[in-house]
């Protein structure tokens, strides 16, 4: 046989993502020197992604809405009982399913033919815009017409985690961005001394989708969730360890930079350029973040209208801290809270 043709034949697809791996890694880091090289030209106004990929980015579109936290409440009442009014279904509460509804379908926990259950509330149209709500929340009675209520929205998913992964990532499986990656991606942050995007755990449990639930997916990682804590040192492992001081840490800081940097130029993976902005932003972070996560700072007012407690995690200490990191330039706060 050939050699020449042998030696291609005993090629494996691991040889070949290996050889690859290097070109599509000078892609990537061409595309960000180039994304750098066009702000240069244009006046510098906008930071290079490559020194910094969370810069603040312009969007596609006029947005008025700059900044988004999201409340994730694991347990809380269902849907049906709040304000998705389904009085179909009331009206056949207590039969059994349609076979149609349930034919070559299989259900977790649920075996032969189901019974339909309709919700015990009453229903209420508030505001000029009409709006269906339930009486289990009157205090949103008032504020409907500031309210945009989303009923078109639907899934097959009815699993715990992959429905949770489905509703952040667009997909029941593990690996894809999350919604606060792709915003961070796509308009960076307003603040270079705290995270694009930020997620608060009132609970002490984890989400059910687990971290991908925040995370990057195949974005670079610095686009992905940055858990703090409202008890203890707001972000572990951020912190200098005992002897260390500040001086010290940069220059320790500084000497990886340039080692980073010159693997950045010879080998071009986009972490690397990840890894020394993620060194730069916990370095900044120690001093930006306790103050920011420091709800003792508020006057007893409005620890009151939120029923927080410095020092107590709860959802409500949480809340008054996604306000303030919206407020200190955050784009992005995810709050899970299992009730």
């Amino acid at each position: 046989m050939d050699p020449m043709l042998e030696h291609k034949l005993l090629a494996t697809r691991r040889h070949l993502l290996g050889s690859m791996a290097g070109g599509i890694g000078s892609m990537a880091l061409g595309q960000l020197l180039g994304d750098g090289m066009a702000a240069a030209a244009s006046g510098g106004a906008m930071p290079s992604a490559a020194a910094d990929p969370v810069a603040p980015r312009p969007p596609h579109f006029a947005a008025r809405a700059k900044r988004m936290i999201v409340i994730h409440l694991t347990g809380s009442p269902p849907h049906l009982d709040l304000y998705d009014h389904k009085p179909e279904l009331v009206k056949h509460s207590g039969e059994d399913c349609p076979a149609e509804a349930i034919a070559g379908k299989k259900f977790a926990f649920t075996s032969g033919t189901p019974k339909l259950l309709g919700t015990p509330r009453s229903w209420v149209r508030c505001g000029e815009s009409g709006m269906e709500l339930s009486d289990a929340i009157p205090n949103l009675h008032r504020v409907a017409d500031k309210l945009c209520l989303v009923k078109s929205m639907f899934t097959d998913q009815f699993n715990h985690a992959p429905a949770e992964l489905m509703v952040y990532t667009g997909s029941p499986r593990a690996g894809r961005p999350s919604l606060g990656s792709w915003a961070t991606y796509g308009l960076g942050s307003e603040n270079a001394n705290l995270p694009g995007f930020v997620v608060l755990i009132s609970s002490g449990v984890q989400p059910n989708g687990g971290t991908s639930s925040f995370g990057s997916g195949f974005l670079p990682s610095v686009y992905q969730g940055v858990q703090c804590r409202s008890k203890g040192d707001p972000v572990l492992f951020v912190s200098d360890p005992p002897g260390m001081d500040r001086s010290l840490r940069r220059a320790t800081l500084d000497a990886l930079r340039d080692l980073n940097e010159l693997q950045a130029r010879e080998l071009g993976n986009p972490e690397t350029v990840t890894r020394i902005a993620q060194y730069e932003l916990a370095y900044r972070m120690q001093a930006s973040v306790p103050e920011v996560m420091d709800i003792s700072r508020e006057p007893q007012h409005m620890l009151e209208a939120y029923g927080a407690k410095p020092g107590s995690p709860s959802l409500a200490n949480n809340c008054l801290l996604a306000r303030r990191l919206v407020e200190q330039g955050v784009r992005f706060v995810q709050l899970f809270d299992w009730g």
